[in-house]
């Protein structure tokens, strides 16, 4: 007699489904703890986070200083007792942004919304416990890195101009003005008797007054990408003081063939050889093509790369990412040697934000190391604590040797008998400046004006980047505002 098989034992079926209960439970436990512990501290600062939206309705924000003391945002009371925020003047629109009930918050007030309302601190210990006072929410104020006589200074000399202006200590990575223009009034989109008006007309702004170009803006750089192409040249070997191209004086005169396309020299470019410092000076679009050709698309976008391309800055604020190539091609992302040459005097489709530029500059004044921006100096919590911002170094780009000589060749681009001619203005008296043009060609219209640099070229405590839309050559527009931001820096500090 044939009887019905024995069932399995059970223990097994038992010890299986405990290793699942098991495994269920740590991989809960696990994405607690990442999102808890890991990501808890970003969660807890986002602008979006509903604890921080309650308290950004319901408390008044801290105050936001310059790094002198000046204020550039505080608070005041409408007649029905609520409170909305006031700021210094328009000058501050783009790095500080504005907080608005009515339409939310932008820049720094986005940025750091969390501190500034008191939803958090940079004290765990003192974020555990705010969890059981009643006393509400505890605001923290912010002294920022910015110069406003500098900051303000910046925005006069833009004027009318759509464009912007970066200016960073290279030691350190402060921002002593971060400018955009046009500018917006910050008080009259946060006061809730004008908001309604204020943000219908930006709105419709032709000029797009609501974008930070200094941060978000994207555009050609022309000849200032140049540092970037001899910053890489240094580093990957293939260029230095002396390197001289023999094709150089004919391509001048014809042109430089490159896979049928031939790349022109601009007017005022000799045709003899030239070497490093003076391709430089007279900006040959032709020696910097040639540059780009010998290194290979691969390892000018890596170059590129240490110096913050192809990937947001490290930034209190948000940033556009620059680029030195669109990307879809197999060497480094250039699609063909023409893409390749044309980029390595920044043109093609190179792509650059104000800050990007300005961190280019400071690398080189930094003898080639290249240190965060920063915003925001340090913290004052309510009890009167100050909690410092350190500075971040990113590492060394290059030695201090090359960034010495192209710091020479920089030199001879503002001062030399013929760099002269295309950085008109930027030249300060008694101080020697060292800095780069750019005049960025464009399908349509009138080029973007461009112009980087930095002061003392001996020993640097400014760096400077300037773009000026549709502003023309460098020297028509970029190097004399920055040559008046050189000038208003030295008289701030007394010299």
């Amino acid at each position: 007699m044939t009887g019905r098989p024995a069932p399995p034992p059970l223990g097994p079926t038992i010890v299986r489904l405990a290793l699942v209960v098991v495994l269920a439970y740590g991989l809960v436990a696990a994405g607690a703890g990442y999102w808890q512990v890991v990501e808890g501290p970003r969660l807890a600062r986002a602008p979006d986070n509903p604890a921080v939206v309650t308290a950004a309705r319901s408390a008044p924000r801290g105050l936001i200083y310059d790094r002198d003391g000046r204020r550039l945002a505080w608070n005041a009371r409408d007649a029905a007792g609520r409170s909305y925020r006031v700021y210094v003047d328009r000058s501050v629109s783009h790095p500080i942004g504005y907080a608005s009930a009515r339409y939310g918050s932008a820049e720094l007030e986005r940025a750091l919304e969390a501190e500034l309302v008191g939803a958090v601190s940079d004290d765990p210990l003192a974020d555990l416990v705010a969890k059981f006072r009643r006393s509400g929410p505890r605001p923290v104020d912010l002294v920022t890195t910015l110069s406003l006589p500098l900051q303000q200074a910046a925005v006069r000399a833009l004027g009318s101009d759509r464009g912007a202006v970066v200016v960073l200590d290279p030691r350190t990575g402060d921002v002593l003005a971060l400018a955009s223009t046009p500018t917006y009034d910050a008080s009259a989109v946060a006061n809730p008797a004008t908001a309604d008006a204020a943000f219908a007309r930006l709105r419709v702004d032709p000029g797009q007054a609501l974008l930070p170009r200094a941060t978000l803006g994207r555009y050609t750089p022309g000849s200032v990408f140049k540092i970037v192409t001899a910053i890489a040249g240094f580093g990957a070997g293939v260029l230095d003081a002396e390197t001289t191209f023999p094709e150089l004086p004919s391509a001048v005169r014809t042109g430089l063939p490159v896979d049928g396309f031939r790349i022109r020299e601009h007017p005022g470019v000799p045709a003899r050889a030239l070497d490093f410092g003076a391709a430089t000076e007279v900006s040959s679009n032709v020696y910097y093509a040639l540059v780009g050709l010998r290194l290979g698309g691969d390892r000018l976008a890596a170059w590129a790369a240490r110096l913050g391309f192809g990937a947001p800055l490290p930034f209190e604020l948000p940033t556009a990412v620059s680029q030195v190539t669109g990307g879809s091609g197999p060497d480094g992302g250039f699609r063909d040697a023409v893409e390749l040459a044309s980029a390595a005097y920044g043109q093609g489709e190179t792509l650059v934000t104000p800050l990007q530029m300005a961190l280019v500059a400071a690398c080189v004044a930094n003898g080639g190391r290249l240190v965060a921006p920063r915003l925001v100096l340090e913290r004052v919590t309510a009890e009167g604590r100050r909690i410092a911002s350190p500075a971040r170094e990113l590492g060394r780009v290059l030695s201090s040797a090359d960034a010495a000589t192209i710091t020479e060749a920089m030199i001879r681009a503002v001062n030399g008998p013929l760099g002269r001619g295309f950085t008109r203005g930027a030249q300060v008296p008694g101080v020697t400046v060292a800095g780069k043009s750019g005049t960025a060609e464009l399908d349509v219209g009138a080029p973007h004006s461009w112009f980087i640099g930095f002061l003392p070229a001996d020993a640097p405590e400014i760096a400077v980047a300037v773009v000026v839309e549709r502003g023309g050559s460098g020297a028509e527009r970029a190097a004399p505002i920055a040559g008046t931001l050189f000038r208003t820096y030295l008289e701030l500090r007394g010299r």
